[in-house]
């Protein structure tokens, strides 16, 4: 098997008839023997023209061989017209998301021939993308092989919970295998490259692509930052089941000003390295194959033409060399950010910055040569950028075999097999916050008499898919009422009211039907076009008529559980005093409704926890656990003055890292095992015992955090360091540890870099940020500089069973 007809220098045009025949012939699977032959045959005729060694002679000493080498593509990139360069930065539109390829016409083939096209987005299926790459590899001058791409955020076919909801996991794992599941199913669909994580770290949950990310958190962003792109990529890109992972967007979009979509960020340096940057970081550590800019302007410089933050943070400071996309649309709105005066402007400005391709906007294509052929540098900078995006296509292995993502029976057979479904049921029930449970309503009991199942989210299957649904279809969920009337006979459903009309005529039917139940499980929150890009909101509560009907049900004296769905948190004050229980289930894809009601009963014990605060009221966000200390630490005591409101109590609803359980948990010392730890080079582990105290299994996350109580700057009052979800049988008893770095301590420093001063550090051990059950410290010695945000360094640990029945009667 030989390289594709790009990596040589032979004309193309002699053995393109027979390639036409052997298709005519054979079919698919004749095209492509035709096609691998004429790999050989050209590579043999281009011995001297590539190097002195040719790519078919290494691989006749090495029949392994999968790649091509340095040199091939740089005797590609020699071959190559300035408009074919620019070819490979332009990603165009095959379709629309909801009507996939419908743009792959006549003119837009002819595109491909002419090599002005390097990606296609809004594509999929294996045997029309197989069709769109024999375009490309059989009918193009230098035959090298296109990039297709989507937006598998959350899953292709099978749908797993939102990203914020699989952050509530607290399990990088459950991300991990959803990603893996999820490039499964998206390469055998034909795609090379998603568009996730995304890894942004939003602290105003009236950001709607809140939904999208991890939280508040940079710690716990960057570790599922981490686990999705090792989910996509596996240990080898070129395996036919991967996907490039796409982490974006850079910068920091999840600042955007008053929580709006698309409006710009103003940050000191500091907040960008040690909150915002993180898990992008992460991500670059653990290979992400591309980034995107992000829409936004940080400090009044649109991220797409940012060269301070893209060549000099993302390609200087951290050696990164893979793909940069820009977002869509996103190099011809620096017109309307006010930097560039035409779209030459704006084309010259993205490159220069370290862009290599143009999503959609078709700038580069349109608008980017004349600059290039008057520049010496800018046309550097093009080789740069194409000899990125001809390495990432070596690496999916597209030049040795182009076609192995278009397998039409594999694709048949792994969409939402039987496996895939299960795993994401048991991702979704990892998902589910336990909020509140006055009087343990819950779990209820198997024979729970008469329920009636309130809300119109209860039955709306649509809303369970989220944002970015991929492939995903309504018919493939089983809702909250499904599921319920599956396992239990006497449920009741009545909508009562919509997430969105403020129209309450069904609130008296729903009174009627509480008023008839034992139990009353009402679904309340925002159904999936209240999240996600372009849906900022300016108030967290509830929309619609839904306090109100809630205000009715629960007045009729009834236990009522909420079950509560949405893609962010939300201001339920009333909700969390009134009700007898209280399930944050997000939105969990196809299988939310058995989740729910596994958790409903008690056949699952809830153990996932808050990724980000819920606020009291809209008045009050941002509102991140981390936040500085003041000079006036808020007190609750009103006649003091402090940094606090006048009208509300100074502590979130519910903190950062909240969540209950059907069972309880206690906690021995916090113990270190040394005093003091150099700043150069040192480390110290921190154990805590941890039992279950109850009569059921369940799962407790640990959460280690750490202070830096004096320093050159002042510091976070909590940061977390680490965390570890820990599975205990009814007495069992753990030795849960974290090992830290004193780089895990440093900071940013009032001169710029990373710094480890001197000094005490505490470190806490709690099941939430306002829940801390021990304490211990360490001593810095000496000082020291890191090189890296401590939120991006990985925590090692480990739990142990020290005592307790694994296997309880």
């Amino acid at each position: 098997m030989g390289p594709a007809p790009g990596l040589v220098g032979a004309n193309r045009s002699g053995g393109l008839r027979s390639v036409h025949r052997a298709t005519a012939l054979n079919g698919a699977s004749g095209r492509e023997s035709a096609v691998k032959s004429r790999w050989v045959r050209l590579v043999a005729l281009s011995i001297f023209v590539v190097s002195p060694v040719s790519l078919w002679a290494q691989q006749r000493e090495s029949p392994s061989a999968a790649t091509a080498s340095a040199s091939d593509l740089e005797a590609l990139l020699a071959r190559m017209t300035t408009a074919e360069k620019i070819g490979q930065l332009v990603q165009r539109m095959g379709g629309r998301q909801r009507a996939l390829n419908s743009r792959l016409g006549p003119e837009e083939l002819e595109k491909v021939r002419r090599g002005e096209v390097g990606s296609y987005l809004h594509v999929a299926g294996a045997e029309p993308l197989r069709e769109l790459q024999r375009v490309a590899v059989e009918e193009s001058r230098l035959g090298i092989p296109l990039l297709f791409a989507m937006d598998v955020v959350h899953g292709y076919r099978t749908i797993f919970p939102v990203p914020l909801a699989m952050a509530a996991t607290w399990d990088p794992s459950a991300a991990e295998s959803h990603a893996r599941i999820a490039a499964q199913e998206a390469s055998a669909a034909g795609l090379h490259w998603t568009f996730a994580p995304m890894v942004d770290v939003a602290r105003d949950p009236r950001w709607g692509r809140i939904v999208e990310g991890a939280g508040e958190d940079p710690f716990l962003g960057a570790a599922m930052a981490a686990a999705q792109v090792r989910g996509f990529q596996g240990s080898d890109l070129s395996a036919a089941d991967t996907i490039m992972a796409g982490t974006k967007h850079f910068g920091a979009y999840g600042a955007a000003e008053g929580g709006r979509d698309y409006a710009g960020a103003d940050l000191s340096e500091r907040t960008l390295r040690e909150t915002y940057l993180p898990p992008f970081e992460a991500a670059a550590k653990a290979g992400t194959a591309s980034f995107m800019t992000a829409f936004n302007a940080l400090g009044g410089v649109p991220t797409t033409g940012n060269a301070t933050l893209l060549r000099g943070i993302l390609r200087g400071e951290w050696g990164y060399d893979g793909v940069l996309l820009s977002d869509w649309h996103a190099i011809e709105e620096l017109m309307a950010h006010g930097v560039a005066g035409d779209r030459a402007a704006a084309a010259r400005l993205a490159l220069e910055a370290g862009v290599d391709m143009d999503m959609v906007s078709d700038i580069y294509g349109q608008d980017l040569i004349a600059s290039v052929e008057a520049d010496p540098e800018l046309k550097a900078r093009l080789d740069e950028a194409v000899m990125r995006i001809l390495k990432v296509k070596r690496d999916l292995g597209l030049f040795v075999d182009p076609y192995k993502y278009h397998d039409a029976a594999r694709e048949a057979a792994v969409m939402l097999s039987p496996e895939h479904r299960a795993e994401a049921r048991r991702i979704a029930e990892r998902s589910i916050v336990l909020l509140k449970n006055e009087g343990n309503v819950l779990p209820l009991a198997k024979g729970a008499g008469r329920i009636a199942l309130i809300g119109a989210l209860a039955d709306d299957a649509r809303s369970q898919l989220g944002s970015w649904r991929a492939r995903g279809v309504e018919e493939d969920v089983v809702t909250l009422r499904a599921a319920l009337e599956a396992v239990h006979a006497g449920v009741t459903y009545v909508r009562g009211a919509d997430s969105r009309s403020s129209e309450a005529a069904g609130i008296a039917e729903a009174v009627s039907a509480a008023r008839a139940s034992d139990v009353v499980v009402m679904a309340l929150g925002e159904d999936f076009d209240w999240s996600g890009e372009a849906r900022s909101r300016s108030s967290l509560e509830l929309p619609g008529a839904q306090e109100e009907l809630f205000e009715a049900v629960a007045s009729t004296g009834k236990p009522v559980v909420v079950v509560l769905m949405g893609g962010r948190p939300l201001a339920i004050p009333e909700v969390a005093e009134k009700a007898d229980a209280i399930l944050v289930t997000w939105l969990l894809g196809d299988e939310a409704g058995p989740a729910i009601v596994r958790t409903l009963f008690g056949d699952e014990n809830p153990a996932g926890r808050l990724p980000a605060s819920f606020p009291r009221t809209t008045g009050q966000v941002p509102f991140a656990y981390d936040h500085l200390p003041s000079g006036r630490p808020a007190d609750p005591d009103l006649a003091k003055d402090t940094a606090r409101y006048m009208d509300l109590p100074i502590t979130p609803l519910y903190a950062f890292g909240y969540g209950l359980s059907y069972t309880t948990f206690d906690y021995g010392p916090v113990a270190v095992d040394r005093a003091s730890i150099p700043a150069e080079g040192g480390r110290v582990t921190v154990s805590v015992a941890v039992t279950n105290s109850g009569l059921r299994a369940g799962d407790e996350v640990v959460q280690l955090y750490m202070r830096d109580p004096v320093a050159s700057v002042s510091r976070p009052i909590q940061q977390l360091r680490g965390f570890r979800r820990v599975a205990l049988a009814p007495g069992e008893t753990r030795m849960v540890s974290f090992t830290l770095d004193a780089a895990h301590f440093a900071f940013w420093g009032q001169s710029g870099g990373w710094v480890i001063e001197p000094g005490l550090i505490l470190l806490s051990v709690g099941s939430a940020s306002d829940s801390i059950h021990g304490h211990a410290e360490v001593t810095l010695t000496g000082q020291s500089h890191g090189t890296s945000s401590p939120a991006s360094i990985p925590v090692l640990s480990s739990d142990r069973q020290i005592r307790g029945n694994l296997n309880p009667t």
